[in-house]
């Protein structure tokens, strides 16, 4: 029987691979992104259909679900999400609301508007995007990696909540990946009090960058969460996010987190 997986932030990078992963083999999908209309190589594919949404906007949330359900649904993939980066003094209240509102809020609201169909029909998986960054700590990154360890620990709390169900809820946790994140996709705030140690934070980034992994090799991670019938809960995807989340557990957090100090602030 044909499965259907429902995707947010579809429009590129890994949300737009893990659709085009699904549909080569043989899913139905239901990719979701603020501006469908502009979407032209997705619109061509067989099996996938385009829906708009705005995680940001609650009524669009339950309209484009109760849309979805229509269809059918079994794999709900929350990936929509940016970074907001730099000092938390330079940072506005808006800026804060939107990353909130856009990587922790938006998750939460469209898992819980899934919940219902899935409960009842006692089956029924949530895969979240968090990231590496939602198991360690990187300068200057502070509102963002408060939306990830979020999404790490509502995720292994949700677990319980749903498994009696018969309704499974996993993470992905990627490292860098080859795509728009550090341009469209991040919110850069600088401050004069913090510009040589925000530009050594950068460079660190960058660096990091070059043992990123490609959206096609993380949207495998997606899949292989999604069909491998098993309840665990958290998959590090990226080869650089393994090596990290592995020196962090083998090093202890202290000893972890002077390494990342020399690693990108030179101290």
């Amino acid at each position: 029987m044909q499965q259907t997986i429902f995707i947010t932030g579809a429009s590129a990078g890994l949300g737009k691979a893990t659709a085009q992963l699904f549909q080569r083999n043989g899913w139905k999908v239901i990719a979701t992104m603020r501006n469908p209309e502009n979407e032209t190589t997705l619109s061509q594919l067989e099996n996938v259909t385009l829906l708009p949404l705005d995680v940001t906007n609650p009524s669009q949330i339950q309209s484009t679900v109760k849309t979805a359900i229509s269809m059918g649904v079994d794999v709900v993939f929350n990936n929509a999400g940016y970074g907001l980066i730099g000092p938390l003094e330079a940072i506005t209240d808006e800026q804060l609301v939107r990353q909130l509102n856009t990587n922790l809020l938006g998750v939460i609201r469209v898992t819980k508007a899934f919940i219902p169909y899935f409960r009842e029909r006692k089956k029924g998986l949530f895969i979240s995007t968090t990231s590496i960054g939602g198991l360690i700590a990187m300068p200057f990154a502070s509102a963002y990696h408060a939306t990830k360890w979020a999404l790490e620990g509502w995720s292994e709390s949700m677990a319980f909540e749903l498994n009696r169900f018969g309704v499974n809820i996993k993470t992905v946790s990627p490292g860098g990946i080859l795509t728009d994140f550090a341009g469209r996709s991040m919110d850069l705030t600088g401050s004069p009090a913090y510009d040589a140690e925000i530009q050594l934070m950068m460079n660190g980034f960058e660096g990091m960058l070059q043992n990123a992994s490609s959206p096609e090799q993380i949207a495998a991670v997606v899949y292989e969460a999604a069909t491998d019938g098993r309840q665990q809960l958290r998959y590090v995807a990226g080869e650089d996010a393994k090596a990290l989340y592995a020196q962090r557990l083998e090093q202890g957090d202290e000893v972890f987190r002077e390494w990342v100090g020399k690693q990108f602030l030179g101290n």
